[in-house]
């Protein structure tokens, strides 16, 4: 009975968290169910709020800096052993897809800031084949990181307690969603890359048109 214990404290303090985002996200995700196509026009879900963190060279990065741009966005940690590897793995092949004239740059936030610090961040970006002239895994203070998180990209993360973790890296419990944001840091798309009946050949077909669309805006 006690093995079962951590589970049952899991399910009390973490899904109802998870299931109030969900509940506020779910309209959003029915609009993009369908995908972009040239005539689809992807809502505005909320414009990114400005921030200052740090990447995996040790450079301060800014909101100014993505002004302009189009952007892809995902939360993980590096001690993750869950979906993270695979959502990073992921995102390489969105970098790989793109074609050369495009301006898009790519954002990976770590729930971990503690132990993510930039040399990690860096050895990971390069274990991953990151293109780190437009690929920013940022950390830095907590709190920022949560508010754009939660905020401006509509992701979530919750820490797991130590007496509810199933092993060493059972650290959180977050997002396996990405999203992209417009040239005008405004949120417009949000994308599964994994769970239960998730296509991700579908889903990356979906981004790569939504980068597409987004990137011919003015």
């Amino acid at each position: 009975m006690t093995k079962q214990k951590p589970d049952l404290f899991r399910l009390v303090l973490v899904v109802p968290l998870l299931v109030l985002f969900a509940l506020g996200l779910g309209f959003w995700l029915k609009r993009f169910q369908s995908g972009p196509n040239p005539s689809h026009h992807l809502p505005v879900v909320g414009r990114v709020g400005d921030f200052t963190l740090t990447n995996q060279n040790n450079a301060a990065v800014s909101l100014v800096q993505l002004e302009g741009h189009v952007w892809v966005g995902d939360i993980i940690f590096t001690r993750c052993a869950g979906p993270c590897p695979k959502m990073t793995r992921q995102m390489r092949e969105l970098q790989d897809s793109l074609p050369s004239a495009s301006q898009a740059r790519f954002i990976t936030l770590t729930t971990d800031p503690q132990f993510d610090a930039p040399p990690v961040l860096r050895n990971y970006a390069a274990r991953f084949g990151a293109d780190t002239n437009r690929w920013w895994f940022l950390t830095g203070n907590p709190e920022q990181i949560a508010g754009l998180a939660r905020n401006g990209l509509k992701l979530s993360a919750v820490p797991v307690q130590p007496a509810e973790r199933r092993s060493e890296s059972d650290l959180f419990i977050h997002s396996t969603l990405m999203v992209v944001v417009d040239k005008h840091v405004r949120l417009r798309g949000i994308f599964h890359t994994t769970g239960e009946g998730v296509n991700w050949a579908e889903e990356k077909r979906k981004l790569l048109s939504a980068i597409q669309q987004l990137e011919g805006e003015l």
